[in-house]
């Protein structure tokens, strides 16, 4: 056989991917338990046969009645750093289906969040801003005495994370979500949902 890199089979990995490393299931579990979610052995499929179903790690562990509540709440929980940044979501409305992955080996691509939450008055808007950027800056400076600063002290890319402005997302969630590629189909998607006309391009571009 031929030596070399075209020899078997080559994955590149982008630098910014993360390979999950694993985090326990049982707390997201008992979480969910709290917030109505029915327990297999307990769920009576003729008194609520239009729930979700609900998956850890491939594991059926119940069924919840409002979904979209749960997935909603669990979600925050992600985004706040209460739960692994890892935790992968994945919402099934045609299955009416609700799946979690904590497992390990998994790999996630970083997306910058949009804010979608109805009150806000960022709506639409990324939820990166300019003090998010001012501390990743301030990051570069060294001390007011010239010393470099201690590493506990840097933002860097975790700290987007723990503020919820980045969030990792696997394979499967991606399939679920709505990304836009560039700042400018952020704003027509903006202009779609305000209810305007968009021309279609016609140049080929």
């Amino acid at each position: 056989t031929p030596e070399g890199q075209a020899c078997g089979l080559v994955k590149n990995l982008a630098l910014m991917c993360y390979v999950t490393v694993g985090t326990p299931s049982e707390p997201i579990v008992e979480f969910m338990i709290q917030r109505s979610m029915e327990v297999l052995e307990e769920y009576e499929p003729l008194r609520s046969p239009n729930a979700t179903k609900v998956f850890v790690n491939g594991v059926w562990v119940g069924v919840h009645r409002d979904p979209a509540h749960l997935v909603e709440t669990v979600q925050h929980l992600r985004r706040t750093h209460l739960i692994s940044h890892e935790v992968s979501l994945i919402r099934d409305i045609r299955d009416r289906e609700f799946k979690i992955f904590t497992d390990a080996g998994r790999v996630c691509r970083p997306l910058f969040i949009i804010d979608n939450k109805p009150d806000s008055p960022n709506k639409g808007n990324l939820v990166l801003n300019k003090g998010h950027i001012q501390k990743l800056l301030d990051d570069l400076a060294p001390n007011v005495d010239g010393t470099p600063k201690d590493p506990s002290e840097y933002y860097g890319f975790q700290g987007l994370i723990n503020e919820g402005v980045v969030e990792y997302v696997d394979a499967e969630e991606e399939e679920t979500i709505m990304i836009v590629m560039t700042p400018e189909d952020l704003e027509i998607s903006r202009q779609i949902q305000a209810g305007y006309q968009i021309q279609e391009d016609d140049t080929g571009d």
